[in-house]
């Protein structure tokens, strides 16, 4: 056991394009540095979630990014009044694994990273913390922590984690990762009463996470290694060097390292916690105000009833309709029916379709 108190570095995963929530949502500014759930961006609620947690210091944060947000992700921290922290600016797109490893070199090897994605709610900020100090016993062993959130329905869109036995105060070794189910194989892990959502937040020292990754992908190491040895750094700005990371395999977090390790622990918790990874699911984490409806923007809702309207600027007038999302941004208008908002994949790749068709002729 380690007696220093745990310093914790949260590491904020800022990667993401957001294309399912289209057309707010694009490349140039994705959901994560948009206002969509608050007048602060997501960005900007994950940057401050660990204020006014005791139980550890905390550290200043260390981003990982796209290199063509580097100015906007100045300007919303220093709104949020974040002054000191580091940026890692990935020159291409790897995945989780390698972004972590990223911020790992960047911490000291002692550091707890709280891994956190900068693009998910969280309205239960105390349960969050609480899940944290029942987990930095574990982490001080070397353990790899997961936290698990607590089910509320068989959901498809999410991966699973089967807990085992207790190894700590309400934590759990992890039996296994369970891809995205069917509704059959859902319902039955939430009968079954032992698995939990993975919400993709991580907790775990920055040297076990290192030796992890050198145990199971030694190439993604040594890749991630020599771009951050060789990485230019201008304020608090670090650039990876862009040949040796392009070199570096592309992996998420639970497939490199989470599947493959045996101390990895669960920390099941309910903190109100959605990916906001669909504009059903806005509308499922948006206050909601006559008829169930969610409005952000200039509305007129008569007899319209269970719909979400989001518009940047013309009023969107609804009559005598149910269920409807309704999105007007930069010029585009998009309409489809509550429950289908996975489908919004397909209007980004037929979009994605149609510009190369017109760039060919």
């Amino acid at each position: 056991m380690i007696s220093d108190p745990m310093n914790i570095v949260p590491v904020i995963l800022s990667g993401g394009s957001g294309t399912r929530l289209w057309p707010v949502s694009k490349p140039e500014r994705p959901k994560q540095l948009l206002p969509l759930t608050a007048d602060e961006t997501m960005l900007q609620l994950t940057a401050v979630r660990t204020r006014g947690f005791d139980a550890a210091s905390i550290s200043r944060p260390i981003l990982v990014s796209n290199a063509a947000h580097a100015d906007i992700i100045d300007e919303q921290l220093q709104q949020s009044n974040i002054d000191d922290y580091s940026v890692i600016l990935e020159p291409i797109g790897r995945n989780t694994a390698p972004a972590i490893a990223l911020a790992a070199l960047e911490a000291q090897p002692s550091d707890a990273l709280l891994v956190m994605p900068s693009d998910h709610v969280i309205d239960d900020l105390p349960a969050f913390h609480d899940a944290i100090t029942r987990a930095l016993p574990l982490v001080a062993q070397g353990w790899l922590i997961t936290f698990g959130i607590e089910p509320d329905g068989p959901e498809t869109g999410y991966g699973y984690i089967q807990m085992g036995q207790a190894c700590g105060d309400l934590v759990n070794e992890v039996v296994r990762f369970v891809e995205k189910p069917d509704v059959a194989n859902a319902e039955r892990m939430l009968a079954e009463g032992n698995h939990a959502w993975n919400a993709g937040i991580f907790l775990f020292r920055a040297d076990a996470y290192l030796a992890a990754l050198e145990r199971h992908q030694p190439d993604m190491m040594a890749a991630v290694r020599a771009s951050m040895t060789q990485a230019k750094r201008d304020g608090p700005h670090i650039f990876p060097d862009a040949m040796a990371f392009h070199a570096c395999p592309s992996d998420s977090v639970d497939y490199a390292i989470m599947e493959r390790e045996t101390q990895v622990a669960c920390v099941p918790v309910a903190m109100g916690w959605s990916d906001v990874g669909s504009w059903d699911s806005l509308h499922a984490v948006s206050t909601r105000c006559t008829d169930e409806n969610a409005v952000r923007g200039d509305a007129l809702l008569l007899g319209a009833r269970n719909c979400l309207v989001h518009s940047d600027g013309p009023r969107v007038t609804l009559v005598d309709v149910d269920d409807l999302i309704v999105v007007v941004s930069q010029g585009e208008v998009m309409i489809l029916k509550r429950g289908e908002s996975q489908k919004v994949r397909k209007v980004t790749e037929a979009l994605k379709a149609l510009a190369a068709a017109t760039s060919s002729h």
